[in-house]
């Protein structure tokens, strides 16, 4: 009886010391994941007002002002010597 007293005592504490590591795994990701939202909230935002300085809204479509912007960028990488087609 002690024996399983001590395999149950044993399991228990397996068993809340995974518990214990699955919270710290999920609030990991948690915070992660906050993160990656603001970086795509502030992305989103550059790329608006890169849209807005390249043309005013209704100038001309998105389309053609993101490839403005586009080729914009690729110039500025290739002037620092960087190859935008092989980047990763």
């Amino acid at each position: 009886m002690a024996n399983e007293t001590a395999t149950h005592d044993e399991r228990l504490r397996d068993l809340e010391a995974e518990a214990f590591r699955t919270g710290r795994t999920l609030a990991e990701h948690s915070e992660q994941l906050t993160t990656i939202r603001e970086q795509q909230r502030t992305a989103f935002g550059n790329i608006d007002s890169l849209a807005n300085a390249v043309g005013a809204p209704g100038d001309r479509s998105i389309t053609e002002r993101l490839d403005t912007i586009e080729r914009v960028l690729f110039a500025l990488a290739r002037a620092q010597g960087i190859d935008p087609d092989a980047a990763p």
